[in-house]
């Protein structure tokens, strides 16, 4: 009988958010239960100003993509995923997000995009308008998905190293934009957008709602694939993402809720996988830190040791 793949799961933004501990009264019985039946592996880390999040490399790594900091082609695995033509020609692909720049003095000042409120039609309208600038240098758009990103295309992108969205939104750019050779008409067009998009109409009827400007675009999820490339896990089931914006917003409560709502319905799945002795693997991921468990043999009394060595939940999810 073949052996089954695991089923790999990494939780992201597992730990509590900036300031808070984990709350001691945080319930969750399935993780818990899971976690008896598991083994602990390595603990990984990494350096807060890496230019890729910790969670997105390991979601990388489990999809068999060569990851390497900044160079995570989710662009080209889109394109792949979509089979347009030049995704099989070993093409370079980035994501091109509409978004909102505050330039200061000293620096300039990115608002987090799901803070701006902006809609698929004002996203299309407005790429629509950048799309023969763009041409200009390069740089071909090929629709846009359903979280706010363009598809592009072009030889700028080819093994240029770009911060993550979620590595710039809500705080200052300069740190965080690409400074290699290539990167200077990206640069030059990102700011040549704030003029050209100042009178756009889009952005009267922003105005008049009370919505911040559309201005800018940042680039990410660079790089290209071999022709021949296959994916060695399913990227719609691997990572588990609801954590993310309560821990963003520093909600504590909306938190551990969400946490509650991953151990009743996903976190309980694997239980019952791991039960019935189904290979399982589970990782998780804070924004330094990550701690994966996998079901390994054991013996008979290894096995009703570890069943009643409680893990301390608390004190895990805050070390990560």
């Amino acid at each position: 009988m073949p052996t089954l793949p695991a089923m790999r799961t990494i939780v992201t933004h597992a730990k509590p958010p900036q300031g808070q501990a984990a709350p001691t009264a945080l319930q969750l019985p399935h993780l818990s239960a899971l976690l008896r039946l598991l083994t602990a592996g390595p603990r990984q880390t990494q350096e807060e100003d890496t230019l890729s999040p910790l969670h997105e490399l390991l979601q990388a790594q489990a999809l068999g993509v060569q990851a390497q900091d900044g160079l995570l082609p989710w662009a080209a695995l889109q394109a792949q995923s979509l089979q347009l033509p030049q995704a099989q020609a070993g093409e370079a692909w980035a994501w091109l997000t509409p978004c909102h720049w505050q330039v200061n003095t000293d620096h300039v000042r990115m608002a987090a995009p799901e803070d701006c409120d902006i809609s698929a039609e004002e996203s299309h309208t407005v790429m629509e308008s950048l799309r023969t600038y763009l041409l200009e240098d390069g740089i071909a758009l090929h629709g846009l998905q359903t979280n706010g990103n363009w598809l592009a295309s072009g030889s700028a992108f080819h093994a240029l190293a770009t911060a993550s969205l979620e590595r710039a939104g809500g705080g200052a750019v300069d740190h965080w934009l690409p400074r290699q050779a290539q990167a200077k008409a990206l640069r030059r067009l990102q700011n040549e957008m704030q003029m050209l998009l100042y009178t756009h109409p889009v952005n009267d009827a922003r105005t008049v709602r009370g919505l911040l400007p559309i201005n800018s675009f940042w680039v990410s999820g660079t790089g290209s694939l071999s022709a021949d490339f296959q994916s060695e896990a399913d990227a719609d089931k691997l990572l588990l993402d609801s954590l993310r914006e309560p821990s963003r917003r520093g909600n504590g409560a909306a938190w551990s809720q969400a946490w509650q709502a991953l151990d009743a319905d996903p976190i309980q799945a694997l239980l019952e996988r791991a039960r019935r002795g189904e290979p399982v693997e589970l990782t998780l991921c804070g924004d330094s830190a990550a701690q994966t468990f996998t079901l390994q043999p054991k013996s008979l009394w290894a096995r009703i040791s570890q069943r009643f060595a409680a893990t301390d939940i608390a004190a895990l999810l805050k070390s990560l």
